[in-house]
């Protein structure tokens, strides 16, 4: 009897092909879109290239029907907006910017796809990420790059833990993604040409600050001032979740140079401003931490591992050294200075193509 896997499938090409793939390969392959949309006034149900859309089920089963499996719908609504949406809304009000992709990653469509795909007979899951799964030699799962660094989605995947990698399938990988859309295309999948879904799902606008006006009006923290390291006030914010750390624009500060976000303080409601050369950091700390490659034990009993760490989704990366400083603490070191470290977005730190492990910016 064939493995049974349940494929995520968004309605676009890439997760279309991993179904193909997998059906190809003679899994016993059954798609799954989850519906995670809440209402109207969050979601742009009819966007062409979302993966949150009723135009994405539409196109995952007309995909289904080509290929010869069965499609499914399964409503996960109610842990998406736990887990995704107040953790996204949580964070921006104290100062901090998410990834709400990570989070979604890790409790939407791994721990609840997962846990129903296994309940309904499932050997595993599956993924159109441009990821790879690897065992290694301590006999740890890790998430490693894929064939296209254009494409490469391992940084959003360092939160999955070894049972979710255990049963995880990731076909794609081994792709570049002209290969992928040419699959599409020779298979006559209607999605072939489907453009990729960039922003995040539930702000189809891109516009972060006045999703949380609009849909949470009061708790989204008021004007305050612009003001230097030094407590100096430049001029007054629109609210501290309208800005992140290095940005330039959109401060409507007139200094007569370029000047930059360096820090939030949510405490007192300020927004630090500064000089280019005050973004960099040669370090930060990081919390909710997870060991992919290696371990807890592998990593404290090693003295000055040398890592190569992403601090962002598009970072080029740097070489870094770390130290666990405390249960579910860890400190990183750079080589060279770094730009625009901020807290909420995730570090994630490579040993060779593998995720070693990776945390929250603190």
């Amino acid at each position: 009897m064939s493995e049974k896997v349940m494929v995520a499938m968004s309605g676009g090409v890439d997760s279309s092909v991993a179904a193909l793939l997998l059906k190809e390969q003679g899994y016993d392959v059954t798609g799954v879109t989850m519906q995670i949309w809440l209402d109207e006034s969050l979601y742009e149900l009819s966007r062409v290239d979302g993966c949150c859309s009723l135009s994405a089920v539409d196109d995952a089963k007309k995909v289904c029907e080509i290929i010869g499996i069965p499609h499914e719908v399964v409503n996960f609504k109610d842990i998406f907006r736990e887990k995704v949406i107040s953790n996204f809304v949580d964070e921006y009000i104290n100062g901090r910017t998410p990834n709400p992709c990570i989070i979604c990653n890790r409790y939407v469509k791994w721990e609840s796809l997962l846990k129903w795909s296994l309940e309904n007979g499932a050997d595993y899951i599956a993924t159109g990420h441009y990821a790879r799964i690897r065992r290694l030699e301590n006999g740890r799962y890790a998430i490693a790059r894929s064939v296209t660094d254009a494409k490469d989605q391992t940084y959003a995947l360092y939160n999955l833990t070894q049972e979710q990698l255990r049963h995880t399938l990731m076909p794609v990988g081994e792709y570049e993604k002209s290969k992928v859309r040419k699959m599409a295309e020779e298979a006559s999948l209607p999605v072939s040409s489907k453009p990729d879904s960039e922003e995040i799902c539930f702000i189809p606008d891109n516009d972060y600050a006045g999703f949380l006006e609009r849909e949470y009006g009061k708790l989204v923290p008021p004007p305050g001032n612009f003001v230097t390291a030094d407590g100096e006030i430049l001029g007054q914010h629109k609210g501290i979740s309208h800005y992140t750390i290095g940005q330039r624009r959109g401060l409507g500060l007139a200094l007569g140079h370029y000047v930059y976000v360096t820090e939030i303080r949510p405490d007192t409601n300020e927004v630090v401003i500064g000089e280019d050369s005050d973004v960099y950091s040669s370090g930060l700390t990081c919390h909710s931490l997870n060991f992919m490659g290696l371990s807890e034990e592998e990593l404290a009993s090693r003295k000055d591992i040398r890592l190569f760490g992403k601090i962002r989704y598009r970072h080029p990366g740097e070489w870094c050294t770390i130290k666990i400083t405390d249960k579910d603490k860890m400190e990183v070191l750079f080589e060279k200075p770094v730009r625009a470290v901020t807290p909420g977005q995730a570090v994630v730190l490579y040993d060779g193509d593998c995720v070693a492990c990776g945390g929250t910016i603190d």
